[in-house]
Order: structure tokens, then C-alpha cells, then sequence
């Protein structure tokens, strides 16, 4: 199921990371694991977040996916199931078809 992940980091912990330089390992760690479709960097709600489109296989990846966001970064995490439009037009065909 491909999902966004969000991941608000705390300003703390990750003010620490980048002066003790284990920011890049710690998110290279996870996206080489998840393989994502697309990657994006910014700020929401005064937080430096991460937006990570990937397709996860199995609920049980979640824990490996997270456990370093929140150990090493302090983060808050959402995961939220997305489509592309191509699978809102087939959901919707299903739909219609029901």
C-alpha cells in the first residue's frame, strides 16, 4: 500500500543530529530500506519534516521504519494511506460498478 510518512522532528534532538552529523545516516538508513517514490523536506508546524512516499509491503516494517525517528530524533510520525490519481479513477470505476 503506498503511504505517506510524515516525520516532525524535535527541534532538540535534531538541532544535535546535524552538529554531531548523524542526520543523513539516520535518514539514509530508512529510505534506502523503504526504497521511496518520492522524498521531500520542509517545515510544518515549526518542525523540519520529512515527507516520504513509499509503498509499504507489510505492517510489521513499521516498527523498523520508525524506531530510528523516534530514538534518534525525537519525532512524531504519521502514516497516511495515498493514491495517485490513477487509483482514485480505478477506485471510482469500482465503485460505479458496485
Amino acid at each position: 500500500m503506498r503511504v505517506l510518512l510524515t516525520v516532525q522532528m524535535d527541534t532538540e534532538k535534531a538541532n544535535k543530529a546535524i552538529t554531531g552529523k548523524t542526520l543523513p545516516q539516520t535518514m539514509k538508513s530508512v529510505l534506502d530500506r523503504v526504497k521511496p517514490e518520492a522524498t521531500y523536506f520542509g517545515a510544518q508546524d515549526g518542525m523540519r519534516t520529512a515527507f516520504i512516499v513509499f509503498d509499504l509491503k507489510e505492517a510489521s516494517d513499521i516498527p523498523t521504519l520508525a524506531e530510528p525517528f523516534f530514538q534518534e530524533l525525537g519525532a512524531k510520525l504519521t502514516l497516511t494511506p495515498v493514491m495517485t490519481f490513477d487509483d482514485v479513477q480505478a477506485g471510482l470505476q469500482k465503485y460505479g460498478s458496485s
